[in-house]
Formats: C-alpha cells, sequence, structure tokens
C-alpha cells in the first residue's frame, strides 16, 4: 500500500514535473556525459573576511577624466562652424568710403551691419566687395581679419565685426532621464558636464540608481551620478558635437534558499549591505538556515582575485565568477556583513542545514514505511523517491 503510494508520481509534494519524465521525454538532450549536473562555469570560493574588505571597498568606479580629459585648463574653444547663424558688421573711419555715403552726418554710427546669414555647406560666408570668405572650423578673430585685408584698399580703414547670432555647431544633445531632453548651445565660457545636465531641467530619475555616459567621437565612458557629483574632477567640459545619454538602472539583487523573502528585491534610492539586503529579504529561517554558509554571487574583475594572491591564469577572459561566503557563526562577521557593499544584480542564498535535509528523508522514510510488511519494499521506493529530489 505505501509502496503503491510511493512511486506514484502524484503521492509526494511537487510544484513540477518529476526530472526522470523531463529526462525521458525531451526530444534532445545537451548534457555533459561526465558531469550531467554540472553547469560548467568555472568560478572562485572566497570567504569574507577583513582582508577581502580593504579590497572590496577600494574598489574605483568608471571614469570620464580617465577616457576625455578636459578636466583641467580652460574651456575648448569654440570655431565658427556650417549652420551657425552669423551678423556681419563694417567700420570705416569716416563717410564717403566704399560703405558710409557722404551724407552719413545724418545717420548714427559710421557703420553698416548686414543681414543675418547661415554659413554655407562649404564652410564659407558672403561679404559684399569681398567675396566668399572661408568661415568653417576658424576662428571669428582670424575670420574678421580676412574681410578687412580684403577690403582695406576699397574702404576707409575697415574694421569688420562678426556676431554669433546662433552656434548651430557647437551644441551638445542631452538624452534620456532629465526633464528636458534637448539640444544645448555651448558658449565661450565653457560648460561642463553638471552645467548641460541643469540647463536640461536636472534628472528625473534618482541618482543614486542614474548613469551618465559620455559619447564623443566614436568613444564613450560611463560614469555614476553620484559619483560626478561628489568627484569634481570627473564633471570634465563638453565639447560640440557631444551627445549626453542619461540613464537610470534600478539596482536590483535576489534572494534565494532559507532565507525569510525569496525573490527579487530594489535596493531603491539607498545603497545596501550585505547585512541590510539579507535583512531586507527577511533575514535566516531559524529553522532552516545554516547560518555558516550565507553565500553571495557576483562577477568581478581579474585584478581583485590578484590582489588577493589567487591564481587567475585558469581563467579566461577579464571577470570571474565569485561566491562570496560568510560564517554568520562567527560573531565578527556581523561586522563584515555591514561593511560588504552590494552592487547592482548580486545573488544572496542561504543553504539548508544539514539536519533539514536528514528531517526530509525521515519524512519520506516515515511516510512509506506504515508497516513492518513493508519495510523491504520500502526501502527501495525511499532509495529512488530521494535520488527523484536530489
Amino acid at each position: 500500500m505505501s509502496t503503491t503510494a510511493l512511486t506514484s508520481c502524484t503521492s509526494l509534494p511537487s510544484s513540477g514535473p518529476a526530472v526522470k519524465d523531463v529526462e525521458s521525454q525531451a526530444t534532445a538532450r545537451v548534457t555533459s556525459a561526465k558531469k550531467p549536473q554540472a553547469v560548467g562555469i568555472d568560478y572562485a570560493l572566497v570567504d569574507l573576511n577583513k582582508t577581502v574588505l580593504n579590497f572590496v571597498q577600494s574598489a574605483t568606479a568608471t571614469s570620464l577624466v580617465g577616457g576625455f580629459g578636459g578636466g583641467r585648463g580652460g574651456a575648448p574653444s569654440l570655431p565658427l562652424g556650417v549652420g551657425d547663424i552669423v551678423q556681419v558688421s563694417i567700420f570705416e573711419s569716416q563717410s564717403g568710403g566704399l560703405f558710409i555715403p557722404n551724407d552719413a552726418g545724418s545717420r548714427p554710427g559710421n557703420y553698416v551691419t548686414l543681414p543675418q546669414q547661415t554659413i554655407d555647406r562649404d564652410g564659407t560666408l558672403s561679404v559684399p566687395y569681398a567675396g566668399r570668405v572661408r568661415a568653417a572650423g576658424r576662428a571669428v578673430e582670424d575670420v574678421q581679419r580676412d574681410i578687412e585685408d580684403v577690403l582695406a584698399n576699397r574702404a576707409i580703414e575697415p574694421q569688420v565685426v562678426i556676431t554669433k547670432v546662433e552656434s548651430r555647431s557647437a551644441q551638445v544633445s542631452v538624452l534620456g532621464d532629465v526633464r528636458t531632453p534637448s539640444k544645448i548651445e555651448l558658449t565661450e565660457a565653457g560648460e561642463r558636464i553638471l552645467d548641460v545636465l541643469s540647463e536640461a531641467g536636472g534628472l528625473s530619475a534618482p541618482g543614486v540608481e542614474t548613469y551618465v555616459t559620455l559619447q564623443r567621437r566614436g568613444k564613450s565612458a560611463t560614469v555614476q551620478y553620484d559619483h560626478l557629483v561628489a568627484t569634481p574632477s570627473e564633471n570634465i567640459y563638453v565639447a560640440p558635437g557631444d551627445t549626453i545619454l542619461v540613464d537610470r538602472e534600478r539596482r536590483t539583487y535576489l534572494a534565494f534558499g532559507a532565507s525569510g523573502l525569496n525573490g527579487r528585491f530594489d535596493f531603491e534610492e539607498s545603497n545596501l549591505t550585505l547585512g541590510e539586503a539579507l535583512g531586507k529579504a527577511g533575514g535566516l529561517l531559524d529553522a532552516r538556515a545554516n547560518p555558516a554558509q550565507l553565500m553571495l554571487y557576483r562577477t568581478v574583475e581579474k585584478g581583485f582575485l590578484s590582489k588577493l594572491g589567487v591564481d587567475t591564469a585558469k581563467f579566461t577572459g577579464n571577470t570571474v565568477p565569485v561566491i562570496f561566503r560568510a560564517n554568520l557563526r562567527d560573531p565578527g562577521a556581523f561586522f563584515a556583513v555591514q561593511k560588504f557593499p552590494m552592487q547592482d544584480k548580486d545573488v544572496i542564498y542561504v543553504s539548508n542545514s544539514d539536519s533539514v535535509e536528514v528531517l526530509k528523508f525521515l519524512e519520506i522514510l516515515n511516510a512509506v514505511t506504515s508497516t513492518a510488511s513493508g519495510v523491504t519494499s520500502d526501502a527501495v521506493s525511499t532509495r529512488d523517491a530521494i535520488r527523484d529530489l536530489n
């Protein structure tokens, strides 16, 4: 009677199909013959201690100044460019010249202002009696001097002033999670990253979850917004043609195993330590958890393991999957988990105590061995059931 109950697929608690049913009904299988349960991902196991904390807390953030520079010195120059709208004014020292008629005494000033014009695609602007003058990519002072030289033989001591009405070639685009995504015109005073973010209305998302990416001439670099604010050297000058992308990345972590709550949890608008993240997930279940086996899964840079003296030659690539293990039976470990910073997409796993696995076995054994005469046959069925559970 009990043997029949055990061998039935529906007699034991289950939230899905049995492993043997999944394997037997598969059309094709992609498994390892030697280790059918192995994933094949190499990883490192690191016990959480004082030495590890020193290296984790000194981890460096990504940098803008390291990729582009621009944090020191003056603002970048803003030459004239294609699409700029300019206005040209020509002064003469006295009336009767090329632009100022003899009756100029009845008019204010000894100058003439030409209509506004846009620098053409060929990079030139037009000035009467001077023809087409190359302007794009040149400083305003140089273009003024060229026009004065051409007019010198016809006008009376000409002086030229070029005014930028609209600088379309010196703009940056600010996109993403800002209140007013837009193109922002740069000035000769020089604008930095935070200046243009402010002109775009500021962030529309929490700064702790916001990343700022600068794209310039095919290169890009990303920095966390709070790090940008806290590190003045990262607040570099922007240059014409830059694109700034502001992106919110909702930070989450997963908790599995013998914790009070399982699932995905948000960091929300604060940074978390391992201790705080564990508390947010309900802590350890007193009846199930093994306090000595609190594990955190994370991918880290290879250099981190090298600092710990670990030989990383066995790992390919620049990153290594690492399992950090904390022993909460050690009183000092509670201080350690409160200093160990969590990162986005970390996975916390709390393993079951060995006694819990024994209790599982005894519960199955008790369920199937209801009579003395059924012990022998039930033992075989119990072996198969436990094999399936494993």
